[in-house]
């Protein structure tokens, strides 16, 4: 019955127009998550190397980008999922929307790129077995 305990944790259940409406939203946060990916992915190496050279007093000219990547990708992640959202893989851009169909819980699937929500998955599946908006019967 954990599965069950796990659904009711939802506190916010969107329909379709209030998923879609906070797509531009969405566009906005995960495209900084993912400018602040691109960022500690760049430093990441020069950030390993001042630590190994912190013992030696040693610094690193990147480490303010590397702070405020970090900053910045919390920042946008926490936003999104103080709205209700699911974010599930953040390279795609990957979310879900609790929504309440026929008295049970499905996930609206959307992905960074598209222009609305057209897609959605049971809550016990994933993004690879989502169907199309028209087949929710």
């Amino acid at each position: 019955m954990a599965h069950n305990d796990e659904h009711e944790q939802h506190e916010r259940i969107f329909t379709l127009f209030e998923a879609n409406h906070l797509i531009p939203q969405l566009n906005s946060k995960l495209t900084s998550i993912q400018q602040a990916k691109a960022v500690l992915a760049r430093t990441k190496e020069d950030i390993k190397k001042a630590s190994a050279r912190a013992e030696y007093g040693g610094g690193s000219t990147v480490g303010h980008l590397y702070i405020s990547g970090l900053q910045q990708l919390s920042t946008n992640l926490q936003a999104i999922q103080e709205l209700g959202i699911l974010v599930k893989d953040l390279d795609l851009g990957l979310c879900d929307f609790p929504h309440l169909r026929d008295g049970r819980v499905v996930y609206l699937c959307w992905k960074l790129g598209e222009q609305e929500v057209r897609w959605w998955h049971e809550t016990t599946t994933g993004y690879k077995d989502r169907c199309r908006l028209e087949d929710l019967a």
